[in-house]
C-alpha cells in the first residue's frame, strides 16, 4: 500500500518530527474532524521505519494530549509497513478550534497554514450560536440519584460494541471517566442520560388526519434518554402499519417506514435537542406522515443535503451526549444520521423530508395513501402477496369471534397496545363491533 499525503493523512519520517505531527494534527482536526499520522515514513510514502522503543508510543501520546488544547487523546500504535516498523496515530474530535501549542492551523490539501485571529473567532462564534453549553452545566443531583442497572447496561452496551475498554466497577467511576461530574455533582448531560428523574420528554401523539385537530392516542415519556429512545421507537412500531410477506418458508413483518430510519431519526432528535429549550422532544403520526420533532434548530449557514451528500462533518450541540450515545454504538460520528436516514428510506421506497422550523427541526416519513392502509396488496413487481395487520385480525375474528386482545397479541406477534389500536381503527371505520361484556362478549365483523 503506497500512503500519500492528504487533508486527513500526515506523513513523518520519525518522530523527531513530533512537534510538526502535533501541528498537523490540529489543523486536520479543524478542518475534518479526524486523521491519522503515520511516523517511519516518507512524505513521499516510502516507509523507511521509526526505532521504537518502550516509552516511545507513551511519549508519542503523552505530547498529543499535553501540546493541543481542547484535549484530544489519539490511539496511537506500533504499525508494520514492508517490513519496517511505524507508528501510526489515529485521531479524532469534535470540540474545534483546536490549538496547537498555543496557534490554530487549518488543513489546506497538505499543507499547515495558521488561522488568522478573525477566521478563528467566526469558528468560535458558531459554535456558541450553536452549541447552549447547558449540557456541561452542574446540576442539582447526585450520584446517587443516577440509576445504576441504566449505568451497567450503558458499560456492556459499550463493550460488547468495542467502543469502551473498561468495564463497569461502580457508577461514579464511570460517570468520572465520562467526564460527566463535577465534585458530587452530575452534570446535565450526565441527569438526563442515566437519571430517571430529569428534563427530558417526548410527546407522542396519534392523530386522526392530516392535522392536529383530533388525536386517537397521546401520550408522554419520561426517564432517561436511552429508555426515551426505546419508548418512541416501540410507540411508532406499534402505530404504524405492518405487512406480511408471505412468499417465502418464513413469515416476514415489512413496516411500512424502514424501523432503523425511525430508530435513527429518534436518537438525532434527542442527540441533537436544545435541552435549554421548556419543550420537549415529539414523534406524531398522521393520516398522511410520521413527524419526528426537536427544539433545536439546524446549524446556521448549513442545510440537510450538506450531510445527506456526506460532504461536511458532524456538528455537535450536545458533545457529551454524542459521545455516550456513540460509545454504544446507537450513532457513528461524521454527520451520517441523516445520511442513513435517506438512505434506508430511499432503498425501501418512502419519501422523506428533512426541515427546518423556527421552532426546531422535524424529520417527516411520507406515508402511503390511506385507502391502502386497510385492505390485502399485491406487490406485482416481486409477486410477493402481502397482508396489512387490521386485515389479519379480522381474519382472525371472523374465525373466532370470541378472541381476547392477549390472545390476538400472541397471534399476532404485537403489543397488547398494538392490538388495541388497531380494533379502536376497525371500529371507527364501522368494520368491527363489539357485542356482549367484556369478558362474555364477541367481535362483529360487518365489512
Amino acid at each position: 500500500m503506497i500512503l500519500k499525503e492528504s487533508e486527513t493523512l500526515e506523513l513523518k519520517k520519525s518522530t523527531a518530527e513530533l512537534k510538526e505531527a502535533v501541528i498537523s494534527i490540529a489543523a486536520i482536526l479543524n478542518k475534518h474532524g479526524k486523521g491519522r499520522v503515520y511516523f517511519g515514513v516518507k512524505n513521499d510514502g516510502t516507509p523507511v521505519g521509526q526505532q521504537i522503543g518502550d516509552a516511545t508510543l507513551r511519549e508519542v501520546s503523552r505530547t498529543i494530549s499535553e501540546h493541543i488544547e481542547p484535549k484530544v487523546y489519539p490511539t496511537v500504535k506500533f504499525h508494520v509497513m514492508d517490513d519496517k516498523p511505524c507508528i501510526l496515530v489515529e485521531f479524532d474530535g469534535e470540540d474545534s478550534p483546536y490549538f496547537a501549542y498555543g496557534r490554530a492551523y487549518m488543513r489546506v490539501a497538505d499543507e499547515d497554514r495558521q488561522l488568522a485571529p478573525g477566521a478563528i473567532e467566526r469558528l468560535m462564534a458558531r459554535k456558541r450560536r450553536y452549541r447552549s453549553g447547558w449540557e456541561g452545566e452542574a446540576s442539582d443531583a447526585p450520584v446517587a440519584a443516577v440509576g445504576t442497572q441504566v449505568v451497567r447496561r450503558f458499560v456492556r452496551r459499550a463493550n460488547d460494541a468495542g467502543r469502551m475498554s473498561y468495564r463497569y466497577d461502580n457508577a461514579r467511576d464511570v460517570l468520572h471517566k465520562l467526564g460527566l461530574l463535577r465534585g458530587r455533582s452530575l452534570l446535565n448531560a450526565g441527569r438526563v442520560l442515566f437519571c430517571p428523574d430529569n428534563s427530558a420528554e417526548v410527546q407522542a401523539a396519534v392523530f386522526a388526519g392530516t392535522d392536529k385537530l383530533t388525536f386517537l392516542d397521546i401520550r408522554s415519556f419520561r426517564g432517561n434518554l436511552f429508555d426515551l429512545i426505546e419508548k418512541s421507537e416501540t410507540y411508532l412500531k406499534e402505530h404504524i402499519d405492518w405487512r406480511a410477506d408471505l412468499s417465502g418458508s418464513r413469515r416476514k413483518e415489512i413496516p411500512e417506514v424502514p424501523v432503523r430510519a425511525l430508530r435513527e431519526a429518534i436518537i438525532n432528535s434527542l442527540c441533537h435537542r436544545d435541552f435549554s429549550n421548556p419543550k420537549g422532544n415529539e414523534v406524531a403520526v398522521f393520516k398522511d406522515r410520521i413527524e419526528i420533532y426537536n427544539p433545536g434548530r439546524f446549524p446556521e449557514d448549513y442545510s440537510p443535503g450538506d450531510f445527506i451528500k456526506g460532504g461536511e462533518r458532524s456538528i455537535l450541540r450536545n458533545p457529551m451526549i454524542a459521545h455516550a450515545f456513540y460509545l454504544t454504538s446507537d450513532i457513528e460520528r461524521w454527520g451520517s444520521g441523516l445520511r442513513r436516514i435517506h438512505e434506508a428510506c430511499r432503498e425501501a421506497g418512502v419519501k422523506v423530508e428533512f426541515r427546518n422550523l423556527k421552532s426546531g427541526f422535524v424529520v417527516i416519513f411520507r406515508r402511503k395513501p390511506p385507502a391502502a392502509l386497510y385492505h390485502s396488496a399485491v406487490d406485482k413487481t416481486v409477486g410477493k402477496t402481502v397482508v396489512k395487520t387490521s386485515e389479519r385480525i379480522v381474519a382472525l375474528l371472523k374465525a373466532s369471534p370470541a378472541l381476547t386482545v392477549p390472545e390476538l397479541a400472541k397471534l399476532t406477534k404485537l403489543s397488547r397496545r398494538g392490538v388495541e389500536w388497531n380494533l379502536r381503527q376497525l371500529r371507527m371505520q364501522g368494520r368491527l363491533k363489539r357485542v356482549g361484556g367484556r369478558k362474555t362478549g364477541s367481535w362483529e365483523i360487518s365489512g
